[in-house]
């Protein structure tokens, strides 16, 4: 059985990396991520996520992981900021603040379709002026939902979360590496 990443993110082929999982093969969806009139972030991951495991070809014997992930405040949806200015927007919404960050992840084999969402609630202390114009020059804002990693040096800016880290970065493997189990996909030793 082979496993297709459903993602060009080098973040999840980092995380699954952890558990010793190397995907046989890489296979980036083209699809619309743009929000829906009134739609709720739970709703517009697991859309997203859905929408993109459709999107992939998949052979016999092949088993496929994609994977969504956006940063809410409130129902207020921030997904990857188009530029500095709404970047920096995101960031000063985020500060001194509580949000949600959503995971929405996709098992697919054949037709059959396993899926999870987790949320996992992250703080913000109160940002300076000093502080955004450095996150905003390092250029780290790129590419992110929220306008944010975790990972990198928006580290900083968070004292506290509840929940899942490698949600956070961009896979749960806690809860990816059940519903790659759930598939039939083999997991040693996580």
């Amino acid at each position: 059985m082979k496993l297709v990443l459903g993602s060009a993110s080098p973040r999840r082929a980092e995380l699954l990396a952890q558990l010793g999982i190397v995907p046989d093969a890489f296979r980036t969806p083209d699809i619309d991520e743009t929000s829906r009139r009134g739609e709720t972030p739970r709703a517009y991951v697991l859309r997203i996520a859905r929408a993109k495991a459709a999107a992939v070809p998949l052979a016999e014997g092949e088993v496929l992981l994609c994977a969504d992930t956006t940063v809410a405040v409130g129902r207020r949806i921030l997904g990857k900021p188009s530029d500095a200015g709404e970047a920096a927007e995101f960031l000063w919404a985020l500060s001194g603040r509580r949000h949600h960050v959503l995971t929405a992840v996709v098992v697919r084999r054949g037709a059959r379709l396993w899926e999870r969402v987790v949320d996992t609630t992250v703080k913000f202390k109160p940002l300076s002026n000093p502080e955004v114009n450095a996150y905003l020059a390092s250029g780290e804002w790129h590419g992110k939902a929220g306008a944010y990693g975790i990972q990198g040096r928006a580290g900083a800016f968070i004292p506290w979360l509840q929940g899942s880290f490698s949600a956070v970065v961009g896979l749960p493997l806690a809860e990816t590496v059940n519903l790659l189990r759930a598939a039939g996909y083999p997991v040693e030793g996580a």
